[in-house]
């Protein structure tokens, strides 16, 4: 499996990801102080869906291609209405950064982090001369130290979404939530991760109980059950500190998502909200 972005822009995962992401930034938004939005892997920050890449595996086209063939539903309409102009249009679809960026006010901010060479030249030229978005090459989990807390926020979002092309990835992952916990209490964490088999994921969720991280919020797609590690079965957001209302919108995005996406090869689709942990 290749793990650069290009591959898989635009499936089934980048849906969910992409709509709870949304959801995150919109509840943030109901408040007019600002915010910071820092994506530790922020990829290319857009995609050709015609390119030789995505055309290799062809997986948008059972995503995004899928739903956007269908009325859009209530849940899922804002996700949509961004991406529809860049799919059918330009035959472009965005990657996190470029969402965020869509979403912001005057007063907000975006860090994006990547670390990939031949990423970050097109993720710089994305958002070059634009005051809003600032562009690192550097490794996302080192930046947490380095960029938290935020300099001029009180609020915001950090997004980790690492390729998890590493066996550590998780543990990494659950070293960097407890410090952005301890280095930004007040920010959100969302963690996206592949459910290829449940044995990882279980040991992320233990470990991070085990180092008292509380109000976790698990958000899982899954297309078929989580039974045979060879192949992505589905998806989860971890969620920290969620917004309020979060969890019934979230609820809400997935069933649409698992309406709009059902197939022959999807037809078990299962959704699980689940809370890990109380404050």
């Amino acid at each position: 499996m290749n793990y650069r972005h290009i591959y898989h822009a635009g499936n089934f995962a980048d849906c969910m990801k992409h709509a709870l992401l949304l959801a995150l930034i919109k509840a943030l938004k109901r408040k007019p102080a600002g915010f910071v939005v820092l994506d530790t892997h922020a990829g290319c920050g857009r995609y050709d869906l015609t390119s030789e890449e995505a055309e290799k595996t062809g997986e948008w086209r059972a995503g995004i291609g899928r739903l956007l063939d269908d009325p859009a539903a209530p849940a899922i309409a804002d996700y949509l209405n961004a991406v529809r102009p860049n799919v059918q249009d330009r035959h472009r679809y965005p990657g996190s950064p470029a969402f965020a960026r869509s979403e912001l006010r005057p007063q907000d901010q975006l860090i994006a982090c990547e670390l990939h060479p031949e990423d970050v030249r097109p993720l710089r030229r994305l958002f070059h001369a634009d005051p809003q978005a600032a562009v690192h090459h550097r490794d996302g989990y080192e930046a947490l130290r380095a960029l938290l807390p935020p300099k001029d926020f009180k609020r915001g979002l950090v997004l980790i979404d690492p390729p998890f092309e590493k066996p550590d990835d998780f543990a990494r992952c659950a070293e960097a939530i407890a410090l952005i916990r301890n280095r930004f209490r007040a920010g959100i964490v969302a963690v996206w991760y592949p459910i290829k088999h449940r044995t990882p994921v279980r040991a992320f969720y233990t470990a991070l109980q085990d180092a008292g991280i509380r109000d976790m919020l698990a958000c899982e797609f899954l297309l078929r059950p989580p039974v045979d590690p060879s192949r992505l079965n589905g998806c989860g957001l971890l969620v920290v500190n969620a917004p309020f209302g979060f969890e019934d919108d979230a609820r809400n995005i997935l069933e649409a998502l698992a309406t709009g996406l059902r197939s022959p090869d999807a037809e078990d689709i299962q959704i699980i909200i689940e809370r890990l942990a109380e404050e």
